[in-house]
């Protein structure tokens, strides 16, 4: 009989006390913070917590990072696993979010930035594998953890800083950021990705166009049809078949009827003209060939770029809000999902673009002044005075004061060298560059709504004209109806011209809060809120926001 050597037993007691003592310590943390998990669970929570370090929350920029992101979220919840079982097999939730990352494609982002591969090619492993290592699990649950989060972000506020791609943007998305209390009290319940994707109606209108448009991206007939297409003053029938066969494929909706003024072919190429932003003339043009031989995946990146802009934005418009799409042109006034005013507007030339901002209308003016701002000031009134002095200011109606007094300085007094010392303003009138309404909405660029003398500017395509403003096409009737439907005042068009014909001031303070959202989006919604319509890119702001996404 072999005798034991002392040492040997010992080999076998220290490793046991040593387990026992860590149970011991982790017991009397797991009572303070709720009933102690499986053991696989404490393992699993003692090794996550020598990869997931706390962060220094007093650093801002580290404070908002992901990895800090990814530290509350564990910590909050006692370190505990995800996305795993008991047994170290990936649980439901962690199915459900490989899913969801696939569908990421359908917002226009690519679901390799979430290391989509690498945690399905894990997860497989971890499925078939009969012992997964705690190394494995725990390298797994962080990285679809940090996914998640990521993921989330992305939907919630955008891929990029939106600055960074049009300097022009302004809104403020003031989305709360609770993905990692969400995910750490989620306790093997899936909260899903959609619940940080916007809930303005135009984003779900976006991602089931790009869903659609993927799958034209893969029709080959559709494609050598595209590819097929280019002007000709007179088509052969090899040509108009395949401008059917495309303009069918995008706008399948399209019902043509029989008529004597215009056949089928004309119909359809003018749907698609409008669709398109371009002149519904029913004529193939140079400008409408140019649009069908534009390929399914050229347009995904248009789409994919306004899920992009939508992000940027606040998350929820609320039932009641007023929404200008700068390159469409046009005016929506939307109450309770419905569009209560629709209308086309006049926006910023190029060398003076409307900025895409967010505010809220505060008053309506009856006869505004209007007040000469910095830009046209430098822009028109100093070269159109150094060129024909004062004549200019008279033909203008344009008046001068003193910015301190208020006082009125006489036109004798002024002259080159002092003319940019003064505020100009234009009384109420027929001519006045405001027109009889004005829509007042306080932000830092003095952006508003307005009237405007030049009615006949609605009537044409290209209605970027102004200095920045929106010129409103029916000022009138959407004075009416705020002040009647909305702040319940006995506003009647026979009392609106009544007040309009004294040409004095009156200002009307509103009650009721309308969001204002000034925004350049290249694909919006049509007036039934159905279809997705292509703009022009007047600013020609895509290609560089395209460059920044891929």
């Amino acid at each position: 009989m072999c005798a034991h050597h002392p040492g040997n037993r010992f080999k076998y007691i220290l490793p046991v006390l040593l387990l026992v003592t860590f149970l011991s310590s982790c017991e009397d943390d797991w009572k303070e913070k709720g009933p102690r998990p499986p053991d696989s669970f404490v393992a699993f929570s003692k090794q996550l917590k020598t990869v997931v370090l706390p962060v220094d929350t007093t650093n801002k920029k580290i404070a908002k990072s992901l990895a800090a992101d990814v530290w509350r979220t564990y910590e909050a919840d006692n370190y505990l696993p995800i996305w795993s079982r008991e047994d170290y097999t990936p649980n439901d939730a962690s199915e459900k979010l490989v899913s969801e990352l696939e569908d990421m494609q359908m917002d226009g982002i690519n679901p390799e930035r979430y290391n989509l591969s690498a945690i399905k090619k894990l997860k497989q492993r971890l499925d078939t594998t009969k012992h997964n290592t705690l190394r494995d699990v725990v390298i797994f649950d962080t990285m679809l953890t940090r996914s998640y989060l990521y993921a989330a972000k992305d939907l919630l506020m955008g891929v990029i800083v939106p600055r960074k791609a049009d300097s022009l943007w302004f809104h403020v998305n003031d989305s709360a950021w609770t993905a990692p209390q969400l995910l750490a009290a989620a306790k093997g319940v899936y909260h899903s990705l959609d619940d940080f994707r916007s809930d303005v109606p135009t984003y779900s209108l976006l991602r089931n166009e790009y869903r659609r448009y993927y799958k034209l991206a893969s029709d080959t007939d559709l494609n050598k049809a595209v590819a097929a297409i280019h002007y000709q003053k007179k088509p052969d029938s090899t040509q108009l078949e395949n401008i059917n066969y495309v303009i069918k494929s995008e706008l399948p909706w399209v019902q043509t009827t029989e008529n004597d003024t215009m056949n089928e072919e004309a119909q359809l190429i003018s749907a698609f003209q409008d669709y398109s932003g371009l002149r519904p003339t029913g004529k193939l043009d140079s400008l409408t060939a140019q649009r069908l031989s534009v390929t399914p995946a050229s347009c995904l990146q248009v789409l994919g770029a306004n899920m992009e802009r939508v992000r940027w934005m606040q998350k929820q418009f609320g039932d009641l809000y007023l929404v200008v799409d700068v390159p469409l042109m046009e005016l929506f006034l939307r109450r309770d999902g419905r569009n209560a005013m629709h209308m086309r507007v006049v926006v910023g030339k190029p060398e003076r673009q409307t900025p895409s901002l967010y505010a809220t209308m505060a008053n309506i003016v009856i006869n505004p002044n209007w007040g000469v701002p910095p830009t046209i000031l430098k822009k028109d009134v100093v070269p159109g005075f150094e060129k024909s002095g004062k004549k200019y200011l008279a033909s203008k109606g344009l008046k001068a004061y003193d910015k301190k007094t208020g006082h009125i300085i006489k036109t004798s007094s002024l002259n080159v060298h002092n003319l940019r010392q003064y505020a100009y303003k234009q009384a109420p009138g027929d001519d006045n560059s405001l027109g009889f309404v004005k829509f007042n909405l306080p932000n830092p660029w003095d952006i508003y709504l307005h009237d405007t003398p030049h009615r006949t500017d609605f009537g044409r395509r290209d209605r970027f004209l102004s200095s920045g403003c929106i010129r409103l096409q029916q000022p009138r009737e959407m004075a009416i109806y705020i002040l009647s439907e909305l702040e319940k005042k006995r506003y009647t068009e026979d009392k609106l011209d009544s007040m309009i014909e004294t040409h004095k001031t009156r200002w009307e303070l509103l009650k009721t809060k309308i969001p204002v959202h000034i925004t350049y989006l290249t694909a919006f919604e049509d007036s039934t809120g159905k279809h997705i319509r292509f703009t022009r890119d007047i600013y020609h702001r895509d290609e560089k926001l395209i460059s920044l996404l891929h």
